[in-house]
């Protein structure tokens, strides 16, 4: 049974940083596509970033040059360090997974980020 695992949300000041970190678990096969999404209050759910095997990094216009997106292969870890943190970056973060050939979709339970002074 797939799991995902995630850690890493808190409160933290505007300016500050915090990394998130999501493991998969019981992934027999190809884990495509990794990466976070997240929901703000009152707003949908929106895509963050992702990467796929390769190394290919997609990543929403709003955090780019703030977040990084990074994962491990071998440990079906995916990490996110977010910088330079902003209030409307305040949002429950979820990790996905994309695996096998026909692009099964998993989601993690979500975790808390907060930003506020």
């Amino acid at each position: 049974q797939v799991k995902l695992v995630e850690s890493g949300g808190g409160l933290v000041q505007p300016g500050g940083s915090l990394i998130l970190s999501c493991a998969a678990s019981g992934v027999d096969t190809s884990i495509n596509l990794m990466g976070w999404y997240r929901r703000a209050p009152g707003k949908e759910r929106e895509l963050v970033a992702t990467m796929t095997t390769g190394g290919y990094r997609n990543m929403a216009g709003s955090v780019k040059g703030r977040f990084i997106i990074s994962r491990d292969n071998v440990q079906n870890i995916v990490y996110m360090q977010m910088n330079n943190l902003r209030p409307e970056d305040t949002a429950v973060y979820f990790c996905n997974i994309e695996i096998g050939s026909r692009g099964e979709d998993y989601w993690g339970q979500g975790t808390r980020v907060t930003v506020s002074s």
